[in-house]
């Protein structure tokens, strides 16, 4: 096949747990998780409102380790996006109609 290799779509899916998650992700997931169940051993007598905002630190790292597609998840995506918006670069032309300069 004149030396060109073909590499399949999920090569890296292997490299994850259960072929979805990073240890990071894990961890992240995790903490949340334990944070909210440790809010929901403390606080008694709750209502509607309280019970969301106990619940909302396993609800966003659920939410950011979430698959995605053409990203690992959305955390990856997020964090291209603002590695993106926050790091412009400047493309210079330097192509073969370009005089360098010179009239």
């Amino acid at each position: 096949m004149n030396n060109s290799y073909l590499i399949p779509a999920n090569s890296k899916k292997s490299q994850l747990i259960l072929g979805f998650f990073t240890p990071v992700d894990l961890i992240l997931f995790g903490s949340g998780c334990a944070l909210t169940i440790i809010l929901l051993m403390f606080v008694r007598n709750a209502n509607l409102a309280q019970m969301i905002m106990i619940l909302m630190p396993a609800l966003i790292t659920g939410f950011l380790v979430t698959p995605v597609l053409y990203y690992h998840n959305v955390l990856q995506f997020i964090i291209n996006v603002v590695t993106y918006i926050f790091n412009p670069r400047r493309y210079y032309w330097k192509g073969w109609c370009v005089r360098d300069g010179e009239e």
